[in-house]
């Protein structure tokens, strides 16, 4: 009977065995890795994070470390998706092995905090401020800063601005509005990740959003720019920023919404691909309630996929269209129009 026993646990065993052996790893036992933008990180640290919780067995982990070097990880292959607010440019998407599907997956404007004592609104008109960060304006009792906010005590203290010290999305995204509203910036700085800023006046450099609103909010008499969100759960001061309109407009779900409502995306596909492109910029919107500088923000992923970790990463992207959406307003974000998220869908499915 000890004989037969064993035979039949040593059978069972091994059929379990061959069984285990034989089935697919589940979707759930998947851990991912991406790395990129900074501007989405507070929302995509919510999504990732909720999304793990709710399918048990996978892991979303995401490292904020600037958009240049997240694109840097995708092309090396050392993530598994990657984060840009400047998407990524034809040379890029050419280097990309098995080639790449970029998603627009929320959207944020990118504002100018301030850090003045008792000045509770502050307005910038659309000449004012990229002179400010071409060094051009240096004192904030400047008689053209003075002339836009009348009966506002503005001191007479050196401005210190405050920049980006790694490749960033949000300097793309913030100098390519620069250099639409100023020729003088577009000739001297132009548009770029890591801008050469000018020596004039006094520039300080902090990594990523997080670092520029903290340095701004250390710093007396400090102006930078961070993306909302960043702002909004800080409590940070913005700037009423002058629109193409010649309106001083404050940063929100509806001036956002207002400024992305003339996006449309290009008609054809990425460079040497089959995958929609679904890069758009809005460099200097247009409507009167338009916010100046708002962007939509791009998940980075592989088209050709290992076919476990496509069917989540599908699956992750599916939640973020959805449940992920509701939570964009109350964290700064712009939630995606219906339009846009019909068009995510339907390209995500390429990922395979």
């Amino acid at each position: 009977m000890r004989l037969y026993s064993c035979l039949t646990t040593l059978v069972v065993a091994g059929f379990l065995t061959g069984l285990a052996l034989s089935m697919p790893v589940a979707a759930a036992d998947q851990k991912l890795i991406g790395s990129g933008a900074s501007f989405p990180a507070p929302i995509y640290g919510k999504w990732f994070k909720d999304f793990s919780r709710a399918n048990k067995g996978v892991r979303v982990d995401y490292q904020s470390k600037g958009s240049g070097a997240g694109i840097q990880d995708f092309l090396n292959q050392t993530v598994d998706f990657a984060a840009s607010d400047a998407a990524m440019n034809d040379e890029e998407i050419a280097k990309v092995k098995g080639g790449a599907v970029l998603l627009p997956m929320t959207a944020g404007e990118i504002v100018l905090s301030y850090n003045l004592e008792g000045v509770d609104e502050l307005r910038l008109p659309r000449d004012v401020y990229p002179d400010i960060f071409m060094g051009k304006i240096t004192k904030w009792n400047d008689p053209r800063i003075v002339a836009a906010n009348p009966g506002v005590k503005l001191p007479d203290r050196d401005i210190t601005v405050v920049v980006r010290s790694d490749s960033s999305g949000t300097s793309y995204v913030f100098t390519g509005h620069l250099s639409a509203i100023s020729e003088a910036f577009k000739n001297s700085v132009g548009q770029a990740k890591a801008p050469n800023w000018p020596k004039a006046g006094r520039i300080v450099k902090a990594p990523k959003n997080d670092g520029v609103t903290a340095t701004i909010k250390q710093t007396p008499g400090a102006i930078g720019y961070i993306e909302y969100g960043f702002a909004k759960l800080s409590g940070a001061p913005t700037a009423l920023l002058e629109n193409q309109s010649g309106k001083f407009v404050a940063p929100s779900a509806e001036s956002g919404k207002a400024a992305l409502a003339s996006a449309e995306f290009p008609a054809g596909n990425l460079p040497g691909s089959d995958v929609p492109d679904l890069r758009v910029w809005v460099t200097d919107p247009a409507g009167a309630d338009a916010y100046p500088i708002a962007t939509f923000t791009w998940l980075l992923l592989y088209k050709d996929q290992d076919d476990e970790k496509a069917k989540v990463l599908r699956d992750l992207v599916e939640y973020m269209l959805t449940t992920g959406q509701e939570s964009a307003d109350a964290m700064g974000y712009i939630p995606l129009p219906d339009n846009v998220v019909a068009r995510v869908r339907e390209v995500s499915q390429l990922v395979q």
